[in-house]
């Protein structure tokens, strides 16, 4: 992890936009992409060298009305606006104070309660912590199904199961960029990061750009090797018992080869779980 957080972010951002983009006119030869740090000064109305030293870690403490001001100059969204106050010490202290990898009973009944759609249990580190059945044969391909950022990245049925993958392996660099942001401390975190840095250079390339995103809800374009094609949307919702935990529910429409394709999943994992406890049946 580096020691000047707010400055890689900001450099990461600028780098990230260009003069069209913000409605300015280019002007001679760029030696490198994205705005300028004069640029990005006129658009947040700051002085120059006071914007040069948030990037070189000189001035760490923006006030809030800064902050914002920078954050509509790079047309951060909401989660990146967050991430952006977080790292200046600007927001509220939203980092758990202790993050628990024990699912609750309660939360895998419920879980188990939806056998049509597959609901599972994450970490902020996208640990997985609990499935019901049919997410676990939708996460069949993967050897083993414990992190969807080391199954995106380093599995070899990352690519295949992952239509969209480039779109997938940027959502995932960002929801790591956002927990980094509430918990650069955690073991865990630095940890994974680390491995995936070493281990893959599309994740390292994707770490630097400084993407901030969280899960909410989110179209994907997935196929599985058992049933093809699925479209699903999901919804993620965050357990107020155990902070850093987020339940994630897929859904496919009613009706659609995607919903017919997720029952045709369970009817095999359900067979293969009969096959499995009684292999003589």
């Amino acid at each position: 992890m580096s020691d000047n957080p707010l400055g890689d972010f900001l450099r990461a951002r600028r780098s990230g936009l260009r003069p069209e983009d913000v409605g300015m006119a280019s002007y001679g030869v760029r030696r490198v992409a994205g705005l300028r740090r004069e640029e990005v000064a006129v658009l947040a109305g700051v002085n120059v060298d006071y914007y040069t030293r948030l990037e070189q870690g000189r001035e760490r403490h923006p006030s809030s009305q800064v902050l914002d001001a920078l954050s509509r100059a790079l047309h951060l969204d909401t989660d990146g606006r967050a991430h952006l106050h977080r790292l200046a010490g600007a927001a509220p202290n939203d980092r758990p104070a202790q993050q628990r990898h024990v699912v609750s009973p309660a939360l895998r009944q419920l879980m188990d309660g939806y056998p049509n759609t597959p609901a599972f249990v994450l970490s902020s580190t996208l640990d997985i912590l609990a499935t019901n059945a049919l997410a676990d044969a939708l996460y069949a391909p993967f050897t083993p199904a414990d992190n969807l950022a080391r199954m995106a990245f380093l599995d070899p049925a990352g690519r295949d199961f992952y239509t969209r993958w480039d779109w997938a392996a940027q959502a995932t660099v960002a929801n790591l960029r956002l927990a980094a942001g509430i918990d650069p401390d955690n073991p865990r975190l630095k940890a994974l990061v680390g491995t995936l840095t070493e281990r893959s250079t599309a994740f390292s390339a994707m770490w630097q750009a400084h993407t901030v995103r969280g899960k909410s809800q989110d179209a994907k374009q997935l196929n599985h090797p058992d049933v093809g094609p699925l479209a699903l949307t999901y919804q993620a919702f965050d357990v107020r018992d155990a902070p850093g935990q987020q339940l994630v529910i897929y859904h496919a429409e009613p009706g659609s080869p995607s919903a017919e394709a997720l029952s045709l999943l369970g009817a095999i994992n359900a067979t293969r779980q009969r096959g499995a406890r009684d292999p003589h049946a």
